[in-house]
């Protein structure tokens, strides 16, 4: 099982670009992805939405969410949401531990 985190942030005249820029800048974003447990962290942007940043977070199970929220990192992430006056979306997912059926991957060009 994994649990899949995406967080979509939102701010005015680049923020949540810049504030993604000083994530991997900073190295915060490089210390969350070697934290025990997490197995993504990486930033996107929505093509239809230049205000706004996708980050895919993944973790192992809840476990290693709930260590990485009890982190000293979670005070920095705070702080640099607060700079760049972001404010944010959810969505929490599980994987499908049956993973994907047949009918599904013929969709899929490798």
């Amino acid at each position: 099982m994994s649990l899949v985190v995406n967080l979509y942030y939102t701010g005015k005249n680049g923020s949540a670009q810049a504030f993604a820029r000083e994530m991997e800048k900073s190295g915060v974003a490089q210390r969350i992805r070697d934290e025990k447990g997490n197995e993504r962290y990486d930033y996107f942007q929505p093509l239809n939405d230049p205000d706004t940043i996708l980050l895919i977070d993944s973790w192992h199970d809840q476990a290693a969410l709930d260590a990485h929220h009890a982190s000293p990192m979670m005070d920095e992430l705070a702080a640099l949401r607060e700079k760049y006056d972001l404010h944010m979306k959810m969505e929490r997912y599980v994987t499908d531990q049956q993973g994907m059926p047949a009918s599904d991957q013929k969709f899929i060009r490798k």
